[in-house]
This record gives C-alpha cells, sequence and structure tokens, in this order.
C-alpha cells in the first residue's frame, strides 16, 4: 500500500480518539528503540560467555529483526518497520554513528601512531595491501557472478570490495584485546598500533571510494572533473581541520575549569555543534557527514578534563541508544533469503576465505620478517582480521551509493559478521600469553626476614581504586620503609572496570602509550591522572622504586591480573584498600563505597593470591598530621599490633616489627591471652552446611598441629620481644569479653592504625566468635569487628592474611561446645568432633 509522506503525522491523538500510534512517526520510532535495544541486549546477555564483543549482538540483532528472521512476517515488517518510517529511524540512527565517529577520533591518538615504530606500520601496510589486492580478484568474480553487478562502473566496484576486505575494526580490535587482556602484552600492543594505522588508513580510502563513486547503477556517471573537485575539497578541509581548528580546541581544552560550570557547558555545546558544522561540510563537499565528525574528533587535545567531560556525556547516549539503531537499520537492509542456490552460498565462501587468507597471511609474513614468534604473528593476523562498525559503515555506504546490490550487500556483511565471530575462540585456543619462568620468591614478610640476603627487596603491590586510597596507602607503605633492612620496591596498579564504554580504552592509551612495556617508570607525560602527581612525589624519596601500572578487567575477572602481576613481580605481598571508606575518620560520617562488585574482587584475591595480602580499612589514615616523608622523620604514627596467634596474626607481627623499626613509628603490640582455668572450654569448629559465605566466617579446614602452631606463636612473640625491646611496647591483656576488649582499642583513639590478622586458622579465643553475624565475613572475626560502622571505632584498621597454600581452602563453620555435644551424642560423635576438632580448630 502506497502512503503519502507528507500526510504522517509527528504524533498521534491516541487510542481513546480512534487513532493508531502505529501510524504516526514518532510513538512507531518509540516503539521500534525499545524493541531493538531489547533484542540487542538479550543477544549480547547470551554471547556473553563468549567473550564476543557486543557489536556482535547488535549485527545479529539486527538481521534477527530484518527480513531475514522476524521480517518474514509480512505484517510485522510493514506494521513495525514500514518503508514510509525507515527516513526517520535512519536519520536518527546517523546522528547516532556521527557522534561515536566523534568518539572514535576521540580514541585515535596520531601522536602514538607516529611513535608505534617501523614494525606496526609493517604489519599494517601488509594486512591493508594483500588483502586489498585480493579484493580485486573476488571482485572480478563477484561482478561476473551476480546479477546486476555489472551495472556499476568497475572503478567503483573494485575500491570498495578491497576496502571492505582490507579494514580493520580499531574499537572492535581494542574491545576484544580488553576482554581477552591482551591489551598490555606485546602482541596486544602490536595489535592496536597497527589497527590504528589500519583505521586511518580504511577513511582515507573511503573517501576516496566515496568521491569517486558515480550515481552507482542506472545513474549518471559523474565527470572525472567532479570527483577531482571533491578530493581537493577534502584534503582542505583536513587541512583547515588541522592547521585552524585543531589549535583553537587546544585553547578551548585548557580553558576548560571544571569549577566554572557555566562555562563548561558553554565549551561542550560549541564543541558539540562543531561535529554537527563538521558533519555537513564533508557532506557539502560530497564525502559523507561521518568524515566531517571523524576528523573534528582527531582535532581535539587527548587526555585531560575537557575529554573526560565530552565523553561522560555523549558516550551512554550514542553507543547505548543511537549506535544500535544504526545496526538494526543495517539489518532491516539484509535479506540474507537474497543468499540462495550452491553459486551464492559457494560466493560467500569465497569471500570469507579471502578475506581471512589475505588478512592473516598477509600479517603473518610481515610480523614473521620482524622476527615475532609464529605463534604470536598468527595471532597477530587473526587479531587484524577483526571486523564490525566500519565495516558496516562502508557497505552501508555503498549501498546508498547503489555500488553494492542487495546479494553483493549480504554476502558481505554475513563475511563481516563471521570474520568478527571467530576472533575471540581463535584467539583463546592458538594463544596464552606465556607468564615466564617460576622464580622463587619470598610469599610471606616472615620469610624475607629469615633471608641471609641483606640485599633482598621488599616488594609490594599496592591496588588502588581512585585518588581517594592515595594518601593512606602511601602512609603505610611509607611506614613498612626501614633503615636496616631490605630496600622496597613499590608496583601500583590502577584498577579500572571494563564496562561497555570506549573511555576505558582511552584510559589504556593514557596510561600505556603503544609500543612501551606493561610497567613503566614515571617519565615526563606519562599516567595521565590525577594519581600520578602523589606517586611521582613518592618515588623521588631515597630506597623506592615505584612502577605503576593500570589493570582494565571485567570485576569477574579482576583477580587474575592482579594475581599474576603478583607472581610475575615476584611480590611479598598485595595491600588492597577496602570497599568502604570512612570519610573525616568517624563511623557517623558519609561512607564512600565504590560498590559490591569490587567487594567480589577483593574475596578472590585472598583466596587465589601467591603471597600475603593485606586488607586496608581506611578512616583517614592518610590524613592523620603531616604526611610521612622519610625515614627521618619524627612526626610519630602510633600503630597497635593486636595478637591471638596463628599464622596470619603472626605475619600481623611481622609487619609491626618492620613498623617499629620507622623511626616516625610508635607501635604497641596487644596479645590477647585466655584466663587461667579456662583454657579447657573445649570449644569447636566445625564446616556447616546451612551457613553462606557472604554472612559467616570462613576458616581453613586444612589439618595443622595445635601443639606446633602454639609453639610457633610462643617463639614468634619472644623474638620479636627481645629484638625490639625499648623500641615497642608489648602488653598481655587478659579479656573475657574479646569483641568488648578489641573494640576498646579501636574506640580509644589511641592508635592510628590497629594491625590485625584475619584469624583463618583461629586461636580458641577466635574460635568463640564463629556464630557471630559477619557483615564483612572476608576480614576476619576480629577485623570485622573492627571495621563495622556502628561500633564507634575510630581507628584505621589492616587485616593480614599470610600466604600459606596448606590454608587456602575454607568453608563457613559452626561453634560447638565440646561437653554439650559429647552428652547429646555419645561417645561415636563425640569421637568424630574430637576429630574435627583437631583439623579444624
Amino acid at each position: 500500500m502506497a502512503v503519502n509522506i507528507t500526510s504522517i503525522e509527528t504524533s498521534s491523538d491516541g487510542a481513546w480518539q480512534g487513532d493508531n500510534p502505529l501510524d504516526s512517526a514518532f510513538p512507531l520510532l518509540i516503539i521500534q528503540t525499545t524493541l531493538i535495544l531489547a533484542v540487542s541486549r538479550f543477544l549480547a546477555f547470551l554471547l556473553k560467555p563468549l567473550r564476543q564483543p557486543k557489536v556482535i549482538a547488535e549485527m545479529v540483532g539486527g538481521i534477527v529483526l530484518g527480513p531475514s528472521a522476524f521480517g518474514r512476517n509480512k505484517y510485522y515488517l510493514h506494521r513495525i518497520f514500514p518503508k514510509w518510517n525507515t527516513p526517520v529511524l535512519e536519520s536518527v540512527a546517523n546522528i547516532g554513528l556521527l557522534f561515536f565517529l566523534f568518539l572514535v577520533g576521540l580514541e585515535l591518538d596520531l601522536t602514538s601512531i607516529r611513535r608505534s615504530g617501523r614494525r606496526s606500520f609493517g604489519i599494517a601496510l601488509a594486512g591493508i595491501s594483500l588483502p586489498f589486492i585480493s579484493g580485486i580478484g573476488v571482485a572480478t568474480v563477484l561482478r561476473a557472478t551476480v546479477d546486476g553487478a555489472d551495472k556499476v562502473g568497475l572503478g567503483q566496484f573494485l575500491l570498495f570490495i578491497g576496502v571492505a576486505l582490507s579494514i580493520t575494526a580499531f574499537p572492535v580490535l581494542a574491545r576484544i584485546l580488553a576482554e581477552l587482556r591482551l591489551l598490555t602484552t606485546r602482541v596486544g600492543e602490536t595489535a592496536m598500533a597497527a589497527a590504528a594505522f589500519n583505521d586511518v588508513a580504511a577513511w582515507i580510502l573511503l573517501a576516496l571510494a566515496v568521491a569517486l563513486t558515480g550515481n552507482g547503477e542506472g545513474g549518471e556517471q559523474k565527470s572525472p572533473l567532479v570527483s577531482i573537485w571533491v578530493l581537493l575539497s577534502g584534503v582542505g578541509f583536513v587541512t583547515f581541520m588541522m592547521i585552524v581548528i585543531r589549535p583553537v580546541m587546544k585553547w578551548v581544552a585548557g580553558r576548560f575549569s571544571p569549577e566554572n560550570d557555566t562555562v563548561d557547558e558553554a565549551y561542550i555545546c560549541l564543541t558539540l555543534a562543531g561535529v554537527m558544522v563538521s558533519g555537513f561540510m564533508t557532506d557539502l563537499i560530497g564525502i559523507h557527514s561521518i568524515f566531517g565528525a571523524f576528523i573534528f574528533g582527531l582535532t581535539i587535545p587527548k587526555g585531560g578534563e575537557f575529554t573526560d567531560r565530552l565523553i561522560e556525556r555523549i558516550e551512554d547516549f550514542v553507543s547505548g541508544l543511537l549506535l544500535p539503531l544504526y545496526f538494526a537499520s543495517s539489518g532491516l537492509k539484509t535479506d540474507v533469503a537474497k543468499i540462495s542456490g550452491a553459486k551464492a552460498w559457494g560466493l560467500l565462501g569465497l569471500v570469507i576465505s579471502t578475506a581471512c587468507a589475505g588478512k592473516i597471511l598477509g600479517t603473518f609474513s610481515v610480523a614473521m620478517m620482524f622476527m615475532i614468534p609464529a605463534r604470536e604473528s598468527l595471532t597477530l593476523g587473526v587479531l587484524m582480521n577483526t571486523k564490525g562498525l566500519v565495516e558496516l559503515i562502508v557497505l552501508n555506504i555503498g549501498k546508498e551509493k547503489k555500488v553494492l546490490n542487495d546479494e553483493t550487500f549480504v554476502i558481505l556483511v554475513l563475511m563481516a559478521l563471521f570474520t568478527t565471530l571467530i576472533t575471540t575462540p581463535t584467539v583463546m585456543a592458538m594463544y596464552n600469553p606465556a607468564r615466564g619462568i617460576s622464580i622463587p620468591t619470598h610469599r610471606k614478610l616472615r620469610d624475607l626476614s629469615n633471608s641471609e640476603d641483606s640485599k633482598d627487596e621488599l616488594r609490594i603491590l599496592a591496588c588502588v581504586h581512585g585518588p581517594g586510597n592515595v594518601p593512606s596507602l602511601i602512609t603505610l607503605i611509607e611506614l613498612t620503609r626501614t633503615t636496616k633492612k631490605s630496600l622496597l620496591k613499590l608496583f601500583i596498579m590502577h584498577l579500572v572496570e571494563l564496562t561497555e564504554r570506549s573511555s576505558s580504552i582511552i584510559m589504556v592509551q593514557r596510561v600505556r602509550k603503544n609500543g612501551f612495556p606493561f610497567f613503566n617508570r614515571f617519565r615526563r607525560g606519562e599516567w595521565h591522572d590525577r594519581l600520578a602527581g602523589a606517586f611521582q612525589a613518592y618515588s623521588q624519596l631515597g630506597r623506592v622504586s615505584v612502577r605503576p601500572t593500570t589493570a582494565i578487567s571485567s570485576l569477574s575477572t579482576m583477580h587474575e591480573d592482579i594475581c599474576h602481576v603478583a607472581e610475575e613481580k615476584r611480590v611479598t605481598m598485595i595491600i588492597l584498600p577496602f570497599h568502604k571508606q570512612w570519610i573525616g575518620g568517624n563511623d557517623d560520617e558519609i561512607v564512600e563505597n565504590v560498590g559490591h562488585g569490587w567487594r567480589g574482587v577483593k574475596q578472590r584475591v585472598l583466596k587465589y593470591a601467591p603471597c600475603s595480602v593485606a586488607l586496608l580499612v581506611d578512616r583517614g589514615f592518610g590524613n592523620v598530621g603531616s604526611q610521612t616523608r622519610g625515614p627521618t622523620t619524627t612526626v610519630s604514627r602510633r600503630v597497635c599490633t593486636v595478637f591471638f596467634g596463628g599464622p596470619d596474626d603472626r605475619e600481623a607481627l611481622e609487619l609491626g616489627g618492620r613498623m617499629a623499626d620507622h623511626p616516625a613509628v610508635k607501635l604497641s603490640v596487644v596479645k590477647f591471652v585466655i584466663k587461667e582455668g579456662m583454657e579447657s572450654n573445649g570449644i569447636t569448629l566445625r564446616p556447616s552446611q546451612t551457613k553462606c559465605t557472604e554472612d559467616s566466617y570462613s576458616f581453613s579446614t586444612a589439618t595443622m598441629n595445635r601443639v606446633k602452631e602454639k609453639e610457633l606463636d610462643e617463639t614468634a612473640v619472644a623474638d620479636f620481644r627481645i629484638k625490639w625491646d625499648g623500641t615497642a611496647e608489648y602488653t598481655e591483656k587478659v579479656a573475657s569479653n574479646i569483641v568488648e576488649g578489641v573494640l576498646a582499642l579501636g574506640r580509644s583513639g589511641d592508635y592510628d592504625l590497629i594491625v590485625v590478622g584475619k584469624g583463618r586458622f583461629p586461636s580458641s579465643m577466635v574460635a568463640e566468635l564463629a556464630n557471630l553475624h559477619a557483615e564483612h565475613a572476608e576480614l576476619g572475626p576480629i577485623g570485622d569487628i573492627l571495621a563495622s560502622a556502628g561500633h564507634g571505632v575510630v581507628s584505621s584498621v589492616l587485616v593480614i592474611q599470610q600466604h600459606d597454600a596448606t590454608l587456602a581452602e575454607e568453608a563457613p563453620m559452626s561453634k560447638i561446645l565440646q561437653t554439650e555435644y559429647d552428652k547429646f551424642n555419645g561417645d561415636e560423635s563425640s569421637s568424630t568432633v574430637k576429630e574435627i576438632s583437631k583439623d579444624v580448630v
């Protein structure tokens, strides 16, 4: 049924007046957008376990909604996606595409590309030229085989097919590398640099293709003079943007002031308007409007508050809402039924195999010439074969210009989908970054103290969420520096959650410039964020080596990055900030909570760490007095180490000994002892099937010799008292109520920091607390009591877990009185409980 588009209303009068909202443009657009988002998000959820990038779900979602699947129902297709509304949907989608290409321009750092070196340039050149040449052969076959393909000019057709086969999708590749945690490996760095070269070359080739394209099939061909004018105008536009607009945007970024919101809004609105004007200018020239937005993005300085604010304002809206509309509009043009018969499927196989072979073999050959190992070279080839949004843009422009007919368009869309789909599983199967040679390392502080090599370094990995963690971490780490013991090497890891936002990728480029190793020593212009200043200043202190890095992962896998770095760098202790922070050092003040997901990261690090772990619950520890500056500082820090017994408490005592050697620390050790006559209470712990690990304390299920443990505790305390006699204060405290005894220390205000062991293998006193409700079970009973809000504790808390593989398995426990269990269960059951007691308690 023909529809007069001028009769279409923007909005309807409503169902009560007999008007169908689906006959009006705007209500129908709302329904279309909602349906597209629902389908694409559902498919993204299904594909997430396969680690597929979101672009795959959006591409498949568009095809599913189009004539290939749902669209086979003609009533659905004509009612939900009628042809008269296609211009509306595509206009909104192209606005999203315009701003997304602006974001891509923001991501692409031309300075990094220039510094990437011959290797990346050579790989990119091979990855473009061989597929492009192969594409000419494929285009010849398609032109001779596909009905109607020969009605288009030969040069235009060859150019579009060549560009389609030679493209590498830079944004999609970055997402895949981040998901596979390969961004900071040599393969990831090389792939990103080569893809950036490839991206720029692809846009130049596409601009050339559009400029040389006539009106397509059946239309009047352009004069060659017109194409030359289009090309010259395009070159003039790029030159004008780089010479005139780029300094202007640099000035705007320099004028940006976070304190002046009114001026900020003016600058941001001006920039967003610049995106639209740039798009209009390239469209006026005769090149697609997306080129203008892309070039304008390149003119804006990378990094800094201005770029961050721009991304914050537009990224979620564009990537989350508008961009899926573009994929859907592409899917509506894709009818898989166009590929019918053995000939059509054979052509699809030919295109896919040629695209893969050209890209992979070209990249592999040149990578081998640059002496990259064969396995890594092959992985590079597979990674560079990634297609995605950029491919769809090329194909849509080709279809819009009528260079590609329906069958050719479908074949190329399916090729792009297939090559991107196989990238992640293929790379996972063939490449697992080498973890390096296993080097014997000190896994806990006690081993380091017992080492005969006085030149051994204390290696600490400190993890940071944001600037709020910096003062307390610097203060804590400084207190571990001593005048007599091993040197200190500090690794700082900035933890960044990998989301679906491209800003995660921008942060990678900001932290790790292409070509540099994973860990960088501080150099001018690197590590561009607010964390840099504090740690750069701290690295200037004598005997401290500070090396920063960034871990960008999803929260479910971030612990793997942390543990891998700890293993690779032979770290003695990992320091993690707690996910809650009490601002102002008082329980009644606001609690800063970075989210429950980060709590899971800490729990998994505690479980899998290859060394000792410390969790810092900060109540303003870094703000006490003036900042500690070095081993000669006279500002006193009051630290208390609480000792009950067990491996974790011995590690806490060892850390306390290191702090006692610092002239700025006043250390007190409080050992809780059992009241005389109470030793035979018969407290027994046994694994509980009904308790949850979230709100119940977990203890080690390992078999340990209680007598030997007691001897080790006594030896550790005796050695400490002999070594630090006159330096540290030692007190034994008899407490009938352990909870109140511990809370009294935290409430007193006498200590800036209280150091406790997690207590995975608890003393009989700590075992009595097993049945308490846990607010933060990962801290252990004593740490949880001191860390929980509402108890009036004003001291910061450091919870220590000693590395011991024999204690790795933990389970929630129930406390049982031995006498009661004997009374109700008889001898046989009693013997069972005694055995459990021997194993667990």
